[in-house]
C-alpha cells in the first residue's frame, strides 16, 4: 500500500527543482530572443558595470525588463489560479472571478481618460489598476458576507459584470479614435514597452500577495476534506478566505494594472500541475507559481519571434491557447452535473 503523503511530498520536491531549472532557461532564452543577435552575458555584464554598449543598452534596457515582466506576471497569474481553485474547490475558477481583473482595468481606463495621477508619470495607469482592483475586491467581500464559496463566484461575478458595464460605458464615450485604440490594445495584454520601473509594483504586489496566500496552506489543505473538516480542526474558513481573496486580488489587480488581460493562465496552469503534487492543493502553489511564469515567459517569445507587422498580442495568444482547454474542462466537467 502506497502512503499518499509520502508520494506527494516525493513528487512536490522533484517538481520544484525541475520546474526552477526550466524557469532559468526561459529566461536566458527571452534575453537571447529579438531582431538582433548579441551576446547575452556580456550585455548584462556590461549593463551591471554601468558600461556603454550596444549589447547592455539591448540586453539591460529593452529585453531584461520585458523578460522579468513577463515571468512575474505569470508568477502572479499562476499562484492566483491555484490559491482560487483550492479556496472554492471548483477546478473551473480563475481569478478572473474576484472581479479584480475588470476593477484594475477599469482603474487604468481612468487614467488615459481622465488624467489621474498626473505626477507619476508611466506609473499612473498602474497605480490605478491597483486601486481599482482594491475597490473592486471591498465591493466583493461586502457583497459576498460570509465568504462562502457559492456567494464569492456570484459576487465576483456580479462585480466582474458592474466594472465591465463601467468599462463599456468608457470606450463608448472615447475623446478621439485615437485614444479608444489605445485603451483596447492595452487591454488585449502585452509587457512590450514597459521598463523596470514598472517593477517598482508588480513585485511588491507578489511578495505581500505570495505571502498572504502562502500563510493560509493548512486551510487549503483542509479544505479538501471539507469547511466542516477545517473548522473541527481549529481553522477559520471565514478569516483564511478572506486573506486568499485579498491576497489573488493583489496578484491579479498588480499584473492587470502593468501587462492588460491576459487571461486563462490561472486556470490552465493548476490543471496542469494537479498531477505532479498529487492533487494536493496546499502543494500547488510553489509548482503553480513557477509554471505560470514559464508559460508567459514563452508565449512572450512566441509573440517577439512572429514576423513584423504581424504582431498578436500576448493576451491574444494566451487566450487562444486556453479557450480550448476550458471547453474541455466545462464538457468534462458536465458529466458530473448531469
Amino acid at each position: 500500500m502506497t502512503r499518499p503523503t509520502a508520494d506527494g511530498l516525493t513528487a512536490s520536491a522533484l517538481a520544484v527543482p525541475a520546474l526552477g531549472a526550466v524557469l532559468l532557461m526561459v529566461a536566458v532564452l527571452s534575453l537571447a530572443v529579438g531582431s538582433v543577435p548579441v551576446p547575452v552575458f556580456d550585455g548584462l555584464c556590461d549593463w551591471l558595470a554601468g558600461r556603454p554598449s550596444v549589447a547592455a543598452m539591448i540586453v539591460g534596457e529593452i529585453r531584461l525588463p520585458r523578460t522579468l515582466l513577463s515571468l512575474l506576471v505569470g508568477a502572479c497569474l499562476g499562484l492566483s489560479g491555484a490559491a482560487l481553485q483550492g479556496l472554492l474547490r471548483n477546478p473551473l475558477a480563475d481569478p478572473g472571478l474576484t472581479g479584480a481583473s475588470q476593477g484594475a482595468a477599469l482603474g487604468a481606463a481612468a487614467v488615459f481618460y481622465f488624467g489621474l495621477f498626473p505626477g507619476l508619470g508611466e506609473m499612473a495607469p498602474a497605480m490605478a489598476g491597483l486601486i481599482g482592483a482594491g475597490l473592486a475586491l471591498l465591493l466583493m467581500l461586502a457583497l459576498a458576507g460570509a465568504a462562502r464559496p457559492s456567494q464569492v463566484i456570484l459576487a465576483g461575478l456580479a462585480i466582474s459584470t458592474l466594472t465591465g458595464a463601467a468599462l463599456a460605458a468608457v470606450l463608448n464615450f472615447a475623446p478621439n479614435p485615437y485614444a479608444m485604440q489605445e485603451l483596447v490594445f492595452w487591454l488585449l495584454g502585452s509587457v512590450s514597452e514597459r521598463g523596470l520601473g514598472q517593477l517598482r509594483i508588480l513585485l511588491p504586489a507578489l511578495l505581500v500577495g505570495g505571502v498572504l496566500i502562502w500563510g493560509q496552506r493548512r486551510l487549503l489543505a483542509a479544505l479538501s476534506l471539507g469547511e466542516q473538516a477545517a473548522q473541527s480542526m481549529g481553522l477559520s474558513f471565514a478569516r483564511g478566505g478572506r486573506m486568499l481573496v485579498l491576497g489573488v486580488a493583489l496578484l491579479v489587480g498588480a499584473s492587470v494594472s502593468i501587462a492588460g488581460s491576459i487571461g486563462f493562465v490561472g486556470l490552465i496552469v493548476p490543471h496542469l500541475m494537479r498531477p505532479l503534487v498529487r492533487h494536493r492543493p496546499e502543494r500547488l502553489l510553489l509548482p503553480s507559481a513557477l509554471a505560470g511564469a514559464i508559460l508567459v515567459g514563452l508565449a512572450d517569445m512566441v509573440v517577439r519571434l512572429l514576423p513584423p507587422g504581424r504582431e498578436i498580442k500576448l493576451g491574444v495568444l494566451t487566450s487562444l491557447i486556453g479557450a480550448p482547454l476550458f471547453i474541455w474542462l466545462v464538457w468534462r466537467e458536465r458529466r458530473q452535473w448531469l
